[in-house]
């Protein structure tokens, strides 16, 4: 495996260590702009604070204060983020790393004081009258954080007083973040006893995870065993923190339903810049079409000679076939992408490979690696950086490419003021999603052979699987334990009985059996920053596929279309994207469900494969 495995990512751009004296320099011109907007809080925070309305020499100098802040705090974020994003990315490759451990401790004090400097501009931002923040927003820079305040200003109903604001950031450090970062430490610790090559070896679970990639059934399904045996053993501590991040969001939405009634998935909506009605449509039709994902499941299955879809099967690539390449090292699967991504425009192509020569991806395979692929990016010099272990298989490639869709859509966006570079979960799943699909359409037609057709076809059945019935399943554990969670805190036997039934819920008789400890082995339901990061996934899916439907009759007007929506999301909601761009209502089924209809050929063309190559 380890002669296929990628690079190691080159962070040195940024700084030559956790210690560099460079970091020190950024935190003291950090202190140095905190303590500015210190100082403007004295003039802003009595005005927010006031009982009585404000008069017009009061509401000029709340303005004028306000400003000066989003300019220091424009700056202050970068020499925060800098340093933070250097040190997880260190973690993320050597999660044992001392000198990264001590440097994201060390940066815990600066979020803490950065969020709580921040509230009385917020407050002003979300509380003030329309006419004020109309005055606000007249002059650049400020308004270019047009879209990002008026959207802010949606959930105003909820906000605190000023002083709980600063003590729910306060204590969220060492509340609930302290949950998610316990998670954290222990996946990457953690070890587990796998069968490979005859032989019992004890590796990371990262690399465990790899190891369910194979194309043995019986290396996944002993790759995953070993995975949930290793948790079993955290269970309790696990059961813990899941019931802690819960029954904090969940005090949360009470404590902040004095105006009106917050519902648990009313932020994760809002953060994803769409409405609780394209949520509902969206899982309307995942659900109806059920029907289909199973055949694809159960297709997977035949093609491994068995009639039913195991929960290891997940990350299976495609059974080894003659005449189909099974190993792809990473010169190979970059190659791929390259050219799949330049058949839509050059300037793609040349991303995928400036990428690589500028050495932005980190693709070794090591024993503290954490498992999990991202994308992230360095807000000082806004150049990205692309995570994953990659071992060679298919499936590598498409996370590869689901990785660099990300970078790129980071990349068209670097010079947008940062207050339009932000977008929503939903919309950050765009660009991935439509380079996986670039890839795997670009080889499938390059297929010269039942065999080799079948192999490439898999990755499509893996994202409809993935997509319409994995990404639902977790969408379904979630909202039933904050449901149950709303009572009291769950036990690990009930947790596993959530999981199992979710399971069984969406794969239906597709399935072999449940993995009822999915709710441990799975990182996103520990991570404390957000809830339900799953259904921006099937969002992202298929809204990419909506917009690779829509490409051939774009023609030649496609990139810059598909690239102006990109540049957009940190600008517009995703239904505002939609109207502007595709000419659709997402807060309709119809919409979605035209998408998932045009899937049905490619299950069928599997289905007809199997048959041939897999009778």
């Amino acid at each position: 495996m380890t002669n296929v495995a990628g690079p190691s990512w080159d962070l040195s751009t940024e700084y030559l260590s956790p210690t560099d004296p460079a970091i020190d320099a950024d935190l003291a011109t950090l202190t140095s702009l905190l303590d500015q907007i210190e100082e403007k809080n004295q003039i802003l925070t009595p005005l927010v604070s006031a009982a009585e309305p404000l008069d017009t020499a009061s509401r000029d100098l709340a303005v004028a204060t306000a400003r000066d802040i989003y300019v220091l705090a424009n700056d202050a974020r970068k020499y925060l983020a800098n340093p933070s994003t250097y040190a997880s990315c260190v973690l993320s490759v050597e999660s044992n790393h001392e000198e990264a451990k001590l440097l994201s401790g060390r940066l815990t004090k600066y979020r803490v004081r950065f969020s709580e400097l921040m509230q009385p501009s917020q407050l002003f931002l979300d509380l003030s009258e329309d006419e004020v923040i109309t005055s606000y927003l007249a002059e650049p820079p400020i308004s270019e954080s047009t879209w990002a305040v008026n959207h802010s200003r949606k959930r105003r109903h909820e906000l605190l007083s000023l002083n709980e604001e600063n003590l729910v950031g306060a204590l969220s450090q060492d509340g609930i973040h302290a949950w998610g970062r316990l998670y954290t430490e222990l996946s990457g610790k953690l070890r587990c006893l796998v069968a490979a090559d005859n032989e019992q070896r004890e590796v990371g679970i990262a690399e465990a995870a790899a190891l369910m990639q194979s194309t043995s059934d019986r290396t996944r399904e002993d790759a995953w065993q070993a995975i949930n045996r290793a948790w079993t053993d955290h269970e309790d501590t696990c059961a813990a923190a899941i019931n802690a991040l819960a029954g904090w969001r969940l005090e949360m939405c009470k404590r902040r339903s004095h105006a009106e009634t917050v519902h648990f998935l009313d932020r994760p909506a809002h953060a994803s810049h769409i409405e609780r009605q394209t949520l509902d449509a969206i899982m309307q039709v995942a659900a109806d079409s059920k029907p289909m994902a199973r055949r694809a499941a159960k297709a997977m299955a035949r093609a491994y000679g068995k009639s039913r879809y195991g929960p290891w099967d997940n990350r299976a690539p495609a059974p080894e076939m003659p005449s189909a390449e099974s190993s792809f090292p990473f010169a190979k699967g970059l190659e791929v992408i390259s050219q799949a991504y330049g058949e839509v425009d050059s300037t793609m192509g040349e991303f995928v490979d400036m990428m690589a020569s500028k050495q932005w991806i980190e693709g070794t395979i090591g024993p503290h690696k954490r498992p999990g692929a991202y994308c992230t990016s360095f807000a000082k010099s806004k150049t990205p950086r692309v995570y994953m272990t990659y071992g060679g298989s298919m499936s590598d490639i498409t996370v590869l490419a689901h990785e660099l869709g990300h970078a790129f859509h980071h990349w068209v966006m670097k010079d947008l003021p940062d207050a339009q570079r932000s977008y929503g979960m939903s919309l950050a799943e765009t660009a991935s999603t439509f380079g996986e699909t670039l890839v795997r359409d670009a080889v499938l037609q390059t297929a010269t052979t039942p065999q080799q057709a079948l192999s490439v076809a898999w990755e499509e059945m893996s994202a409809i699987v993935s997509f319409l019935l994995n990404i639902p399943t977790r969408f379904e554990f979630e909202k039933d334990l904050y449901e149950a969670r709303e009572a009291r805190p769950l036990l690990p036997t009930e947790l596993r009985k959530l999981m199992s039934d979710a399971w069984i819920s969406w794969y239906g008789d597709a399935l072999s059996e449940p993995d009822e400890l999915f709710w441990i082995s799975k990182l996103h339901f520990f991570i404390s920053g957000i809830s339900f990061y799953n259904f921006p996934y099937l969002f992202g899916y298929l809204f990419s596929q909506s917009i690779y439907q829509r490409r051939a009759s774009m023609g030649d007007e496609f990139f810059d279309r598909y690239s102006g929506l990109l540049r957009d999301t940190g600008r517009m909601s995703a239904e505002d994207l939609a109207n502007e761009h595709l000419d659709g209502d997402l807060t309709t089924p119809e919409f979605w469900q035209e998408t998932v209809n045009a899937l049905e050929a490619r299950v069928t063309h599997f289905e007809t494969l199997c048959d041939e190559v897999c009778p």
